[in-house]
């Protein structure tokens, strides 16, 4: 992984601790790891999976790197819905995530 990457991947955990700082309740891991997935490779995925879980430790209901590496199949991810999607969203974005894709010109 690049140097540019890994940075950006350590970033993405900083944001997500911003946007979460008390760690991700497990209701919003499936929005979550759909709406990582827009950005992010699989390994990076994975890397933040990790990461999330050995900090929901703080969380009120804590989740282990294998029940997140079980969400992150195609069809587990598709189950989020609209108003989950929106309520990570709003999460995400309070800790400065790139939602949106910058214009190409």
């Amino acid at each position: 992984m690049s140097d540019s990457r890994s940075n950006f991947l350590t970033r993405s955990v900083e944001w997500l601790r911003a946007g979460y700082p008390t760690g991700v309740p497990r209701q919003d891991y499936v929005a979550l790891l759909g709406l990582l997935r827009r950005k992010l490779t699989e390994d990076e995925i994975r890397g933040i999976a990790k990461s999330l879980a050995e900090h929901s430790v703080l969380a009120t209901d804590p989740i282990s790197a294998e029940d997140i590496e079980a969400m992150i199949s195609d069809e587990m991810l598709q189950k989020a819905t609209p108003e989950d999607v929106a309520r990570v969203s709003a999460h995400l974005a309070a800790g400065g995530w790139p939602l949106v894709d910058p214009p190409t010109e």
